[in-house]
């Protein structure tokens, strides 16, 4: 990936002066770095024959400050014209202080700093700007939801239905069936706001998804066909990286078409952003298995309640849920390694638990102990269509190793119950605070694509809306800390045992304080980083 030194918005939207005024106040960052998706494009494949190497564009300041800026159409295409954006005579926002964005705004990515602290990473402020890219009767916005389901789906859908219809005037925005291969292997769907009026009092997607399917020519051949100038695409990291590789190749065309990423996955497992839409909702749903759990083991003679929650590679949704109840005795997540036999393990504690209480709660993610179950069982790793690693039923294992170690105890009767509400959980419809979240994420993803932004994704970062390339968000998970004081509180709540010992405890810190020097590290000599090795469809090797 090559980095450039790149005039603010203001440059593109017609402020030259004001543009080169910033111009000369900012220091290019020198940094070389590939993209692992381009050496992926590269592999034999029917993906794509995009060889265009992505540029990131870095801004430098005073005192440390540097912008991680997203790309622009007029990166590619510097004669485009600009038209005045039609809010500005909107009566729903004749009330509004201040209508438009400014050019220079970003949003720092930490918030936390000491007094000598470099003012770090920003991004580029989210929100509408005074010049928009699209006339309204040109646009032809297409929008694909792929990967698993998730709360708050059709509400993003309806959303950006909506604000394109009601906002900016667009009458064309068509829906793609079936994730990414609907692109090249079904029909579109007209989608108006009569159509989606209701949609986000359902669970689910009324576009129906997929894992898998990802070939960017095709699509980008389907896009070009069509003339779709405005794609949304809806999904997770997986998702999201196989949508930085259909920008490459519509910049390689040199297409007039924005690529807008919707960051989606009820793990909260995406990196940068505060969290993902739908999280709220599914750690509220998982108090109803919670309780159910704490009822039954609560009624009965030494009485187990196991609940298995989703978190493949993170926990945060049994952390969190954990937390909320306050009924959990043990919270087991993938970033907490436990075991089960011995001085200390998992297996005692809750025997003593028993002996104290007379029952107990156990919330177990979903990929907690995978390591433990694949020795028992001589597993073999494998991976679904998007790149995943199929899990093993951690919650059916762990409940069998519980009731095989209390038949070796006489007059020690337990009485167990297994609870799985995984799928229901994500079927669900969005609750209340999901719904307003969504709403803000669809607005702004429309108002950057308007804009003239592509190759973005939209989140909110320390609670402001940003706009944050691809790249930032695909090359690496979000995982919870175990060092960190959330983690902490879960382990005061439940007064289960850490499973670690001091060493473990203090390796992880260093891991920590490693991953955190790497990437200051990547921002000032180009060092390069690693990427997630999956995409829905599109294997990008490390």
């Amino acid at each position: 990936m090559e980095s450039v030194v790149v005039a603010p918005a203001a440059a593109a939207q017609g402020a030259v002066a004001v543009a080169e005024q910033q111009q000369q106040k900012k220091k290019l960052l020198d940094q070389k770095m590939e993209l692992p998706l381009v050496a992926a494009l590269k592999a034999p494949a029917p993906a794509s024959p995009c060889k265009w190497a992505m540029k990131k564009k870095l801004v430098g300041g005073d005192a440390g400050y540097v912008l991680e800026d997203v790309p622009h159409l007029t990166d590619y295409m510097p004669e485009l014209p600009t038209y005045p954006n039609p809010l500005q005579d909107n009566p729903a926002y004749s009330v509004v202080k201040q209508y438009f964005v400014n050019t220079d705004d970003t949003v720092t990515q930490k918030i936390v700093v000491h007094k000598t602290s470099a003012r770090g990473t920003h991004f580029r402020r989210a929100g509408p700007r005074q010049r928009v890219y699209f006339q309204s009767d040109e646009v032809n916005a297409a929008i694909v939801t792929c990967g698993g389901l998730c709360p708050g789906l059709n509400t993003v859908i309806r959303e950006l239905v909506c604000g394109l219809c009601d906002m900016y005037g667009v009458t064309s925005v068509v829906g793609i069936e079936g994730g990414y291969k609907g692109f090249y292997s079904r029909n579109t769907v007209p989608l108006t706001p009569k159509s989606v009026n209701d949609i986000h009092k359902r669970g689910g997607t009324i576009l129906g998804t997929s894992r898998g399917g990802h070939d960017t020519a095709k699509i980008v051949d389907s896009l070009q066909d069509r003339g779709i100038n405005q794609v949304y695409i809806i999904g997770g990291d997986g998702t999201q990286q196989g949508a930085s590789v259909i920008y490459e190749e519509v910049r390689r065309r040199g297409l007039k078409c924005s690529v807008v990423g919707v960051p989606k996955t009820i793990d909260n497992d995406i990196a940068v952003i505060d969290k993902s839409f739908g999280f709220d909702t599914a750690v509220e749903e998982a108090q109803r298995a919670i309780n159910a759990a704490h009822v039954e083991a609560e009624s009965a003679e030494n009485g187990i309640g196991v609940v298995k929650l989703m978190g493949r590679n993170s926990g945060f949704i049994a952390m969190y849920a954990t937390l909320a109840s306050r009924d959990v005795d043990c919270c087991l997540i993938p970033e907490s390694p436990f075991y089960l036999e011995g001085k200390g393990g998992l297996l005692e504690f809750i025997e003593k638990r028993l002996k104290d209480s007379g029952h107990m709660v156990i919330v177990v993610a979903e990929g907690a102990g995978q390591d433990l179950i694949a020795q028992s069982m001589n597993f073999v790793d494998t991976q679904d269509a998007s790149g995943n690693k199929l899990l093993l039923d951690v919650g059916l294992w762990l409940s069998q190793k519980i009731k095989d170690h209390f038949k070796k105890k006489t007059n020690f009767p337990i009485t167990l119950k297994y609870i799985d509400p995984t799928y229901m959980i994500r079927a669900v419809r969005s609750n209340a605070s999901d719904n307003v979240y969504c709403t803000l994420l669809a607005h702004s993803a429309l108002h950057g694509a308007m804009a003239g932004y592509t190759g973005f994704t939209v989140a909110p970062v320390n609670g402001r809306h940003a706009y944050i390339p691809f790249y930032r968000i695909t090359e690496k998970q979000n995982k919870v800390v175990i060092t960190d004081r959330m983690w902490a509180r879960v382990l005061c709540s439940t007064n289960q045992p850490c499973f670690l010992s001091h060493e473990d405890v203090e390796n992880m810190k260093h891991d920590d304080d490693e991953q955190h020097h790497l990437h200051n590290t990547q921002l000032l000599d180009g060092s390069p980083a690693k990427c997630s090795p999956k995409c829905n469809g599109f294997a990008a090797p490390l």
